[in-house]
C-alpha cells in the first residue's frame, strides 16, 4: 500500500537533553577541539581560493566576483579577533560544521527518534567531505549550516501551534535568504520544498497565507541587498556561476566525467552511506514503501545529486557541487541503516569514515606523511605559495628604491596567493603594488577587475609568469623586456612550482580580438 506523503506528526520536540544528544554534543565538541588543534599546527597554507576570500573580506561588501558574500563575511569577523594568520581565516569552518551537526540531529530526531538522529549527525561529522571543509576557508560550510537550520525549521512546523509556526516560518525564509548568501547552490533547498509540497498534500496544509507571506519576507529581505549589488555589476556573479557548467567551448557528453563524477560521490560522501542512500531510494521507491519522511528528505537530497551528475555527463563537475544535499542524505541513510537493523553496516561505515578522518588530519598535521601514503597531490595547492611571493618581493628588492611602478603577475592563483602573503610588502612603504596582468579585452576574473595592469602601472614592472603560462603574449604587450629568471619552489619529493621574472618597460598592450578577446599578435 503506497504510503501518504506527509510531515511526520511525531509531538516529540527535537530538543531536550536525552543520553543521545549528551553523546552527539560530547562527540560533536570533542572532535571540533581536534580540529581547532589541526587549524592551528597545520604547516599547509592558505590555497589560492582562501587567499581570494580573505582578499574580499578587507573591503565588506554585498557581493564579490564569483561569490556571495557570507565567507568574506566570516573571515572578516574571525581575523578581526585573531589576525590575518591563516588559522584565523579558517577559523569559522569548523564551528559552522559543529551546528549542522546538531541540526542534522534535531531533524533526524524529530522524523525519525533520537538513535536515528545520533546515527546521521556521526556519519554526518566523519563524513570524508566535511573533514576537508572543516580546514578550509569555503561556502560549503555556511551554506550547509544554513541549509540545514531552514530543513529544521521546515520539520518543526507542523508539531507547532499558530504562533510557533510564524516563527518557524519565518525562520525557514531567513535561513534560505542566508544560505543564498553563503552560495547560490542553495537553490536546491527550494526545489526540495516545491518538490515536497507539490508531492504531499498534508505538507501543503501545514502553510498558511500567513506564514508563507512571512517566510517570503524574510526571504527576500535578507536577499535584497545581494541582488541590488548583482545588478549593479552586471550580473557578475550569476554570470560567473552559469560559466562553471562550462556548456560551451567544451565536448559535450562525456562518459568519463560522468563516472569520474559518481565515483567522487562515493569518496566525498562515504562509500557506505552513499551507496545506502541511492540503492535505499532506488528499492524503497519500487517498491513503494517509502515513508513520508523518506520522501520529504528524497525531495531534499537528490535534486542537487541528479541535477549535478547530469550537469557532469553534459560537461563538468565539482565533486562538492552536489554538497546541497550531503546534510538530508545523510539522515536517509542513517534511517534507513537503523530501520533495517544493519548495525554491523553502520558501524562500518563510521569505522571507515573515522578511520579516514584520523588518516586525513594525519596529513594535514604532517604534509610528509601524505608523500609517505602516496597523497602528496591532493595538498600541492596548499603549498609553496608564501616562499613564491618571498622570491617576487626579494627580486623586487634588488631593484633601485622606487624604479619599479609595479608588480605584475598572469595568473589569478598567484595574484591570490601574494596579495595575502606579500600583504605587508606590495604596496606599502613606497614599494610597488601587486597588479594583475589582464589577458583577454575583459576581466575574467575578481583579480582583473580590481586590479589590472593598466599604462599607468606599466612604466616598469617586474613582470612574473606562473609555469610560463601566456608569457609570449605577457612579453608582447610591453615595449622591452629583460631575460628570464626562474625560481623553483620545491612542493614534496616529486613536485615544484615554477615561475618567469623579467623586467618589463613600457607596457602598450597588442589589441584584443572582439570576437575572443585574444591578443591579436601585432604585425612585424
Amino acid at each position: 500500500m503506497r504510503p501518504k506523503l506527509a510531515l511526520s506528526t511525531d509531538t516529540s520536540s527535537a530538543n531536550g537533553f536525552d543520553r543521545h544528544w549528551r553523546a552527539v554534543l560530547m562527540i560533536t565538541m570533542a572532535l571540533t577541539a581536534v580540529r581547532m588543534v589541526a587549524l592551528f599546527a597545520t604547516p599547509l597554507e592558505l590555497y589560492p581560493d582562501e587567499a581570494q576570500y580573505w582578499l574580499w573580506s578587507r573591503t565588506l561588501d554585498w557581493g564579490y566576483y564569483s561569490k556571495p558574500p557570507v565567507v568574506a563575511w566570516l573571515i572578516w569577523a574571525t581575523t578581526s579577533i585573531g589576525g590575518d594568520a591563516e588559522p584565523w581565516v579558517r577559523f569559522s569552518a569548523p564551528l559552522l560544521h559543529a551546528i549542522t551537526t546538531f541540526c542534522v540531529y534535531g531533524i533526524g530526531r524529530r522524523l525519525y527518534g533520537p538513535s536515528t538522529g545520533f546515527a546521521a549527525a556521526a556519519l554526518y561529522l566523519l563524513m570524508p567531505a566535511v573533514q576537508l571543509s572543516s580546514v578550509v576557508a569555503a561556502t560549503d560550510a555556511p551554506l550547509l549550516m544554513f541549509l540545514s537550520l531552514a530543513l529544521l525549521a521546515y520539520v518543526e512546523l507542523p508539531a507547532g501551534d499558530h504562533r510557533r509556526r510564524l516563527w518557524l516560518a519565518a525562520g525557514f525564509g531567513a535561513a534560505t535568504g542566508l544560505a543564498f548568501l553563503s552560495k547560490y547552490a542553495a537553490v536546491y533547498g527550494l526545489i526540495g520544498l516545491a518538490l515536497h509540497l507539490a508531492l504531499s498534500k498534508p505538507a501543503r496544509t501545514v502553510w498558511t497565507l500567513k506564514s508563507a507571506g512571512l517566510a517570503a519576507l524574510a526571504f527576500l529581505v535578507i536577499l535584497a541587498p545581494n541582488l541590488a549589488w548583482n545588478a549593479a555589476h552586471g550580473f557578475s556573479t550569476v554570470q560567473h556561476t552559469a560559466a562553471n557548467a562550462a556548456w560551451g567551448g567544451r565536448q559535450l557528453f562525456n562518459f568519463g566525467e560522468l563516472g569520474e563524477f559518481l565515483a567522487s560521490q562515493f569518496g566525498v560522501f562515504g562509500p557506505i552511506p552513499f551507496a545506502v542512500l541511492i540503492g535505499g531510494a532506488a528499492v524503497l521507491a519500487a517498491r513503494r514503501r517509502l515513508e513520508p519522511a523518506d520522501v520529504l528528505l528524497l525531495c531534499f537530497a537528490l535534486p542537487a545529486v541528479l541535477i549535478v551528475t547530469g550537469q557532469a555527463f553534459i560537461s563538468r563537475a565539482n565533486a562538492n557541487w552536489s554538497g546541497a544535499g550531503y546534510a538530508p542524505g545523510v539522515i536517509l541513510a542513517a534511517a534507513w541503516l537503523v530501520r533495517w537493523r544493519a548495525r554491523w553496516w553502520l558501524m562500518g561505515a563510521l569505522a571507515l569514515q573515522a578511520a579516514v578522518a584520523a588518516v586525513f588530519l594525519a596529513c594535514v598535521l604532517q604534509p610528509s606523511f601524505a608523500e609517505t601514503i602516496g597523497l602528496s597531490n591532493a595538498f600541492k595547492r596548499a603549498k609553496g605559495w608564501e616562499q613564491m611571493t618571498e622570491a617576487m618581493a626579494n627580486r623586487a628588492l634588488r631593484e633601485p628604491p622606487k624604479s619599479l611602478s609595479a608588480v605584475a603577475v598572469n595568473d589569478r592563483f598567484l595574484f591570490n596567493a601574494a596579495a595575502y602573503y606579500g600583504r605587508d610588502y606590495f604596496g606599502r612603504n613606497g614599494e610597488p603594488p601587486l597588479k594583475m596582468w589582464v589577458r583577454e579585452a575583459h576581466p575574467q576574473n575578481q583579480a582583473e577587475t580590481v586590479a589590472p595592469l593598466t599604462a599607468a602601472d606599466g612604466g616598469r614592472v617586474l613582470a612574473v609568469s606562473l609555469e610560463q603560462v601566456f608569457i609570449e603574449e605577457m612579453k608582447a604587450d610591453f615595449r622591452a623586456t629583460s631575460d628570464e629568471e626562474i625560481v623553483s619552489i620545491r612542493l614534496d619529493n616529486k613536485r615544484k612550482r615554477k615561475a618567469e621574472l623579467f623586467i618589463a618597460e613600457g607596457f602598450d598592450p597588442a589589441p584584443r580580438d572582439p570576437v575572443t578577446g585574444k591578443p591579436i599578435p601585432r604585425r612585424p
